[in-house]
């Protein structure tokens, strides 16, 4: 944290030492929730470990659901537009898809954070920077009261609040708190790699998308500027056959003579159905609570929306006046996401596993059958999304029932 944070912070806590809400995590969930609960005028306060704006492992592409659940007037830092899909299987059989349209945008991760960061600000939230969260207490006698919840930070500082929303990431110890259970966990390798204005110039627009070796597994290329970010992502436990895959995939791509500016690596986690979302005043979403498309593993627009749902509600958990209220609040919370989130990881999940055991079909369908193409585009523009379309669309229904089989 700053010189200025810090006595800003103390002046703060000495004027008045309990925050309506403390969220932890300044990522697109935290950003979010932040926002979401300062433009109700209460008092937030976002803690972030990291100094902004950081790197974080993400293709950054920004679809329909994500563009949607942005604070008004909020401007893109869009990096490129994409307007043709190259799907592929593994590395044969590649076909493009075009749409006059623009599918989806893609950005830069610290750009985009930073200004999602600075919307919450905006709004009233205030930013402490260079905090670590070592847990959170319920009960004890950091808790002066019922309806507090106090925050400890490593330097040994504590703060209180009325509701707490954790959105501290994949690994986060807000989740841990409440209990958050998870079902698949993936890992994602990427590289950030500059390349001349040829190359740049021959991707610009267009993206590709790889169906891997491994089972659930593929690579991407999104392209921002005179940058390629280039990953892939597997299940968990493949480690050296997904760092194999990345370095085969690059190598194929004719990019292997480029170095990386960053090369990285993060586990990506879904929920468990039944994993909770809440405990007592403190609510999780985003990464933090498993909320993810399972099959994609696309993240941002989960982030997004499940962070201004947490911030909605955790301003009602903290007018809550008892732990029964509080607790119907944090019901409502859990509802919220479940109705509307948990049904696209339902149906992404499932996706999931019919993606891990037909690959071949599933490129067919894609690059041969026209409605699927109208399909994804649309799920990618934002005028439908997975489960939607598989709830209203007998056709796709059928067809999904059909190879769960």
């Amino acid at each position: 944290m700053s010189r200025e944070s810090v006595e800003g912070a103390e002046g703060t806590e000495r004027r008045d030492p309990v925050w309506d809400v403390v969220v932890v995590g300044a990522g697109p969930a935290g950003a979010s929730a932040a926002y979401a609960a300062a433009v109700t005028g209460r008092r937030v306060l976002l803690l972030e470990k990291a100094e902004l704006p950081r790197y974080k492992t993400c293709g950054g592409g920004i679809i329909g659901p994500s563009r949607d659940a942005l604070p008004p007037g909020f401007e893109l830092p869009l990096r490129d537009r994409v307007y043709a899909v190259t799907f592929s299987l593994d590395g044969r059989f590649a076909r493009t898809r075009r749409s006059r349209n623009m599918l989806f945008g893609l950005v830069n991760r610290p750009e985009f954070d930073q200004a999602l960061v600075e919307s919450a600000q905006k709004a009233g939230a205030e930013l402490w920077t260079g905090v670590t969260v070592t847990r959170v207490e319920q009960h004890g006698p950091a808790v002066p009261d019922r309806r507090t919840v106090a925050v400890v930070l490593a330097d040994g500082r504590t703060v209180l609040a009325r509701a707490v929303v954790g959105a501290d990431g994949s690994a986060s110890r807000i989740g841990a708190h409440v209990g958050v259970k998870v079902d698949q966990v993936d890992l994602g390798l990427e590289a950030e790699i500059p390349v001349p204005p040829s190359v740049a110039e021959d991707w610009a627009g267009r993206v590709l998308i790889d169906w891997g070796p491994l089972p659930g597994s593929y690579g991407w290329v999104f392209p921002k500027g005179d940058t390629l970010t280039v990953g892939v992502i597997s299940a968990r436990g493949e480690g050296a056959a997904t760092k194999r895959y990345l370095e085969d995939f690059i190598a194929r791509l004719g990019l292997a003579g480029f170095e990386p500016e960053i090369s990285s690596g993060h586990l990506t986690r879904c929920r468990s159905a039944d994993s909770p979302l809440s405990r007592g005043r403190v609510l999780v979403c985003g990464d933090a609570a498993g909320l993810l498309e399972p099959w994609t593993r696309e993240g941002i627009s989960f982030a997004l929306r499940s962070g201004r749902l947490a911030g909605e509600w955790a301003v009602r958990v903290a007018e809550a006046h008892d732990a029964v209220d509080a607790r119907r609040q944090a019901l409502n919370y859990a509802f919220a996401v479940k109705s509307g989130l948990g049904v696209e990881m339902g149906v992404g999940s499932r996706m999931h596993a019919v993606f891990a055991r037909r690959p071949k079909l599933l490129h067919a369908v894609l690059t041969g059958f026209r409605p699927a193409w109208n399909a994804f585009a649309r799920i990618t523009r934002g005028t439908t999304t997975l489960g939607e379309l598989v709830r209203t669309h007998p056709l796709a229904q059928r067809a999904l029932e059909r190879l769960d089989r």
